[in-house]
């Protein structure tokens, strides 16, 4: 494990260095021009100029681009044009908000999808198999923003037991918080509980007709410790990937729920900041979201070593 995190983390450098590189070019295939959409109306030729300087626009795209990476390497991430704020002040103030809502998110996805994984592997055929499997597939054909829009109109509406939007920090109101963020953690995590599911089911059966599974079985272990014990330990690596990927991905900001709730996380920001030409809050949004990615592909190969002993060698 000592020798095989700094190789990682080296491996991470030239990774991210491709990335950044890939961010910048990206944004600059975005339509329109963000000094034309922050003149105004009149659009007075004189202004437009003064704001290409401002921002560096002006410059060839090399020089922006090393500009740019080097205010990054210092934790500058740049300027928003349209609100005038630090990107890295604005990622402070949305992280925390999508944070909380993926943590409750994929734990609830963990909570109902593994156990419902290994239910439906070890009673294979039987009704809770099959209701495992109806589940699964309503989780993924059901879209978020159906399933937040009924959410609110039976628990907000008919029953008035759950606030409809908003948020509130946890810091301010811990018990509010949770009120403003169980039905949207709930509508993310349902479809990736479903996804889980198949997953771990998948893994599950595979592993549990494994010859050190009818091994265990032959020397008379308890069925229970046969498979937590012995089968899922082993099935364990691919959904540890899945839970990895997943877990980015509401990092990045889910768009569509985060609209339904009113939650004012990454997804709003980068959205705004999309229509807005908004380069410098897109860049670093972005950034921050595939460092993330980077970061939780890392923690996945961590998990693998200390969930499989034969992966440490």
């Amino acid at each position: 494990m000592l020798h095989f995190l700094p190789r990682r983390l080296l491996q991470l450098l030239p990774t991210l260095f491709l990335v950044s590189v890939l961010i910048f070019s990206l944004q600059q295939l975005l339509p329109g021009d963000p000094a034309l959409v922050m003149a105004g109306e009149e659009k007075d030729p004189e202004v437009i100029e003064q704001i290409r300087r401002q921002y560096h626009l002006d410059e060839p795209l090399p020089m922006q681009y090393g500009r740019w990476i080097a205010g990054v390497l210092q934790g500058d991430l740049g300027e928003s044009m349209r609100i005038k704020q630090p990107v890295a002040q604005l990622v402070v103030e949305k992280l925390p908000v999508t944070l909380q809502l993926a943590t409750m998110a994929m734990l609830i996805a963990l909570l109902i999808g593994i156990p419902a994984g290994i239910l439906s592997a070890v009673k294979k055929g039987s009704a809770w198999d099959v209701g495992a499997n109806v589940f699964a597939l309503w989780g993924l054909s059901t879209p978020n923003f159906w399933l937040g829009i009924m959410l609110i109109f039976l628990f907000s509406v008919k029953l008035g037991w759950l606030p409809a939007s908003g948020y509130v920090s946890p810091r301010e109101d811990l018990m509010q918080s949770l009120a403003t963020t169980i039905m949207p953690a709930f509508v993310l995590g349902n479809a990736i509980a479903a996804v889980l599911m198949r997953h771990t089911r998948s893994a599950m059966l595979q592993a549990m007709n494994a010859d050190y599974v009818r091994t265990a079985r032959a020397k008379g272990l308890y069925e229970p410790a046969v498979v937590l014990r012995h089968a899922l330990r082993n099935a364990l690596t691919p959904v540890i990937t899945l839970g990895a990927l997943e877990f980015g991905t509401l990092l990045s900001g889910a768009v569509l729920t985060e609209q339904v709730f009113s939650i004012p996380g990454f997804g709003k920001l980068i959205v705004d900041a999309v229509f807005n030409r908004d380069y410098a809050v897109v860049q670093g949004v972005v950034l921050v979201t595939a460092t993330v990615y980077i970061l939780l592909n890392l923690l996945a190969d961590v998990l693998y070593v200390m969930v499989n002993p034969r992966l440490r060698t």
